[in-house]
């Protein structure tokens, strides 16, 4: 558990929470992914809507995007850089998916906790907005995305 000692490391373990786990609002990503299989991520069970997989690496896409903004980087993901193509649905892509997407998390976690408070006033590159504001969106934004997995699980006849 990340320690509560200034607004950095709070925000930062607010991203852990929705991402790992021991969230109030009840199961974060990585929970609702632990019983899924490649078949099930890359399942499509309701029309225009996106997979689980691609969710994944939508969400990574974004935690990756959140640390280059943070080194200063000026960047808006469009297109396959904002929602990543499935290549091969295998086990073994799809493990590494979700290997790859907790790297990244993990990596945006010890970033935001090691910033001083003056860093969460700063405007992100290119936006009108400050690093507070976007990193406490991520942490809504994975949220989101989890609400929609849990009912993409539930299309696919997955009980609770």
């Amino acid at each position: 558990m990340i320690s509560s000692s200034s607004e950095p490391t709070r925000i930062a373990d607010q991203l852990r929470r929705a991402f790992e786990g021991d969230a109030w609002h009840g199961p974060a990503l990585l929970e609702l992914l632990k019983d899924v299989d490649a078949a099930s991520a890359a399942a499509k069970p309701l029309a225009s809507v996106h997979s689980i997989w691609e969710l994944v690496l939508h969400v990574a896409a974004w935690d990756g995007a959140a640390c280059r903004r943070l080194a200063g980087e000026k960047l808006q993901l469009t297109g396959t850089a904002n929602f990543p193509l499935v290549r091969k649905p295998t086990e073994a892509a799809w493990r590494k998916t979700v290997a790859q997407a907790k790297r990244t998390h993990d990596m945006l976690v010890k970033t935001v906790a090691a910033l001083p408070e003056s860093r969460l006033r700063e405007r992100v590159p290119g936006k009108k907005y400050d690093f507070y504001h976007l990193l406490h969106g991520v942490a809504q934004h994975e949220l989101y995305h989890a609400g929609q997995i849990a009912i993409l699980k539930k299309a696919q006849g997955w009980s609770e």
